[in-house]
């Protein structure tokens, strides 16, 4: 019998969704379909970017900011998926998760600023979703979806990787990854040196996200910020502490790691265990220890 064809390691990176998306795949036979199933992976991940990026004046986020509290708008598929998830983990969080912090953010500096007042109004309930996959604002707000839409980006990869025949992956965009495949050992950094290792998990066809302040934290007019914002108080978590969730996929992951963060731990178990997912918080003393 002939000898099975040597398997073939790729791995390529691209700026994209405000950070840094790694693919590895790896599989037996040449390597140019194997570069064809990566190029039509970072497409996908360019495909959200293009749809959901609050920077991007010409993205479907940009336009419902600009101007859905004054008519509905249609909006792509792949944009009301992300919108209807977000939704539900708000409802199921009790507002632990909202996706209508972008105000807040263009305040502290994280979020480019738009011309004309800065609304502040309204949270994720203000947020209509209507038949036809239209939506509609309800209250002045400005939504951003980078706790959401770059884990459902990594999920659309891996959707390309999969219908390509590819049996072994890693999609990372920065830190919110899945693998598909065989076990591939993932590390989660020190919560407070994160250029080191504090644990390592072993991830099978399973998604991780990570929520931490890391280099993040700024001051502002307001005094010290961080991108990591609790939706209900409208004030930044400066906590040391970092956030891993474990699930099947990396969208539910990377949104539920803010449910973690500021959710009751009662309501946080439950949302976990409703999306059959599970929290690794690190604190820095036990990551030291």
């Amino acid at each position: 019998m002939p000898s099975p064809s040597p398997s073939t390691e790729i791995r390529r990176a691209r700026p994209l969704l405000g950070t840094l998306v790694e693919i590895r795949a790896t599989a037996a036979g040449p390597r140019a379909p194997l570069h064809a199933a990566i190029d039509a992976a970072f497409a996908a991940v360019e495909q959200v970017h293009r749809l959901m990026s609050f920077h991007d004046a010409g993205s479907e986020v940009a336009a419902l900011n600009r101007e859905a509290l004054h008519r509905s708008l249609r909006v792509d598929a792949q944009t009301w998926t992300v919108l209807a998830a977000a939704r539900r983990l708000s409802q199921l969080s009790e507002g632990a998760f909202d996706i209508s912090i972008g105000v807040h953010l263009q305040d502290w500096g994280y979020l480019p600023s738009g011309p004309g007042p800065i609304p502040s109004e309204g949270n994720w309930a203000d947020i209509e979703l209507l038949d036809d996959a239209r939506v509609r604002f309800h209250r002045p707000l400005r939504i951003d979806l980078g706790g959401i839409a770059k884990g459902y980006a990594v999920d659309c990869a891996i959707a390309v990787l999969r219908e390509a025949g590819i049996d072994s992956a890693l999609v990372n965009a920065g830190g919110d990854l899945r693998v598909l495949g065989p076990p591939q050992q993932v590390q989660l950094r020190h919560p407070q040196n994160p250029a080191f290792s504090a644990h390592a998990l072993s991830l099978c066809n399973e998604a991780l996200a990570t929520s931490a302040n890391y280099y993040a934290r700024r001051t502002s007019a307001s005094g010290e910020v961080s991108p990591l914002l609790d939706p209900r108080s409208r004030r930044p978590w400066l906590g040391a502490a970092s956030v891993s969730v474990r699930a099947a996929d990396c969208m539910s992951a990377d949104a539920l790691t803010k449910v973690v963060l500021f959710a009751a731990p009662e309501t946080a178990a439950r949302v976990l265990e409703a999306c059959d997912a599970r929290a690794y918080v690190q604190n820095p003393l036990e990551a030291a220890a």
